[in-house]
């Protein structure tokens, strides 16, 4: 049977490096904190559906996105180097050479929301317009020490290091299937499924027959690589 095309739009699916060819952006002023506990169990799951993060590869160097930066989910899977930009006697630790404090390369895999019962710069560190990195504990002690709390810091985009091709977990049941972010409510039982993923930077690319028209939900199918 003809495979039936589903158009999906989401910056990073599962365990792919779709920005091995991006260029490191400009560096930009924002402010860090962290969550999620020292072994970064907190951090699970998460707004941009990734589910366990130490299963599908991002490990505990992971960021919640404040809402400006998130953009409704299109910054899921984007990588950062965060750098601290604060010195010392504001809670940033030593060794970071010429360029300033330390820096940790994470991958947002969730949103970091705005808190409007408090200002800006008093709690509501996640409010628009602010740029801001709710770090992972372990990934904010690689640049800070534990009592800073809130550092400011300096970031850029960065490329994705990851191997393999794009994965696509298919969930739900016949008449509501989700992958990832995407969902339908069409029958697609006993169909050959290929998949069209667009980049947050406009690129595009057609995984043809990934899930063979025996899939099954909860299984895990790995397509085309962005390169």
């Amino acid at each position: 049977m003809m495979a039936l095309l589903l158009a999906m739009l989401f910056l990073l699916s599962l365990s792919s490096s779709w920005a091995a060819g991006y260029g490191p952006g400009r560096w930009t002023n924002a402010h860090a904190t962290f969550y999620g506990g020292a072994d970064a169990s907190g951090t699970m799951g998460g707004a941009c559906g990734y589910g366990n993060l130490y299963g599908q590869g991002y490990g505990t160097e992971t960021a919640a996105l404040s809402a400006a930066m998130f953009g409704d989910g299109l910054g899921c899977g984007a990588c950062f180097e965060v750098r601290c930009a604060g010195g010392e006697p504001r809670g940033c630790l030593p060794g970071g050479g010429a360029g300033g404090g330390r820096s940790v390369v994470v991958t947002a895999t969730n949103l970091c929301p705005p808190n409007h019962a408090l200002p800006n710069d008093r709690g509501g560190w996640c409010n628009p317009p602010l740029q801001h990195f709710d770090l992972s504990q372990p990934a904010f002690l690689r640049i800070a020490t534990y009592q800073a709390g809130i550092v400011p810091v300096s970031y850029r985009r960065v490329a994705c290091r990851r191997k393999g091709g794009i994965r696509f977990t298919i969930n739900g049941h016949s008449y509501f299937n989700l992958v990832l972010n995407w969902q339908s409510g069409v029958l697609l039982d006993g169909q050959a499924l290929s998949f069209m993923v667009t980049a947050g930077d406009r690129r595009s690319l057609v995984s043809y027959n990934v899930a063979p028209a025996g899939w099954a939900f909860g299984q895990t199918f790995t397509g085309r690589q962005f390169t």
